[in-house]
């Protein structure tokens, strides 16, 4: 028969392990619960991120594949060796190349025309070293194989220099024409013979030659919303009718065409993209006008605007 004692223990245990089980079902509820919600949380972080990752590759990818695919090819010229010096040389010269473009991509990351630029370049490059490929493979320094398609490539090589060369000859056309249309336009040039008197607190215009001081000059730039603004400064260069270059010291010098010479008179100004008028005057080194023909140019920026004559008697 069995004893009260144990039958109640016995009561106990089983509900003990009731309490138990009941504790670990909620336990589990909860810890389902809570990986749920960080679940939850984590997918909205990573949308979150995606979303900004997206903006950021939308911004900067054009660059940043440029820079892959330039980083790939430094790689790739890398592996390339040969014993032919005149190879060897080319090689180098197109990894300093890449370098410089490398650094063009990081300093240009903003600007889509120099990215594209850098792009082109680039496949330029991929189609030059594939030549190098089968020009050392040709040498004995790599596979046999590749001999046959060698020809084929180089035709291939060819015309991208071709298109290469057209890029860079329309990019320097384009360039030249936008230097053009910022150049300032000289009007209205004009110079006159000036001799002083009262001290120098009056002059009046002389044609001849013996009594002309200096050469008084004046003239207005016109409107032009695509020169640069600010301080400018206008060159004056005359001819005398021997063929000389006035000038009052040899060390009035400056450039101009990609030449040098000898400047008579020079002025400052400020544009501000409006017309505006300015006079100047030229002087010699102290030798006496004689008269003839004077040819007189103007010059701002390095290049010459406008040019006029002046006949002494």
């Amino acid at each position: 028969m069995e004893n009260p004692a144990q039958s109640s223990a016995g009561g106990a245990k089983k509900e003990e392990k009731k309490g138990n089980r009941a504790f670990l079902w909620i336990l589990i509820l909860l810890l389902a619960g809570g990986n749920g919600t960080l679940a939850w949380l984590y997918l909205q972080e990573k949308q979150r991120a995606d979303k900004t990752e997206v903006i950021i590759k939308q911004v900067f990818i054009e660059r940043d594949n440029v820079k892959s695919d330039l980083l790939k090819l430094q790689e790739e010229y890398a592996t390339l060796q040969t014993n032919d010096s005149k190879v060897q040389k080319e090689l180098d010269e197109k990894r300093a190349y890449i370098t410089q473009l490398l650094e063009e991509a990081e300093k240009h990351k903003g600007d889509s025309y120099v990215i594209m630029k850098l792009k082109k370049e680039t496949e330029t490059l991929r189609k030059i070293m594939k030549h190098y490929v089968y020009t050392i493979d040709s040498l004995g320094t790599l596979n046999k194989d590749l001999i046959a398609e060698k020809k084929s490539m180089s035709a291939d090589l060819s015309k991208e220099k071709d298109k290469a060369t057209n890029l860079s000859k329309e990019k320097e056309d384009l360039q030249k024409q936008v230097d053009m249309a910022a150049l300032l336009k000289a009007t209205n040039f004009k110079a006159v013979g000036i001799r002083s008197k009262s001290g120098g607190k009056k002059e009046f215009e002389t044609p001849k030659a013996s009594r002309v001081e200096k050469i008084k000059v004046s003239l207005s730039f016109a409107e032009n919303p695509l020169a640069k603004k600010g301080t400018r400064t206008a060159y004056f260069r005359v001819i005398t009718p021997d063929g000389k270059e006035m000038c009052k010291s040899a060390e009035n010098t400056f450039s101009f065409d990609g030449s040098k010479g000898f400047y008579a008179g020079k002025q400052n100004f400020e544009y501000n993209a409006a017309e505006i008028s300015i006079a100047s005057y030229c002087v010699n080194n102290g030798d006496p006008f004689v008269p003839g023909k004077y040819i007189l140019e103007v010059t701002v920026d390095g290049s010459v605007i406008g040019n006029t004559t002046l006949v002494l008697e």
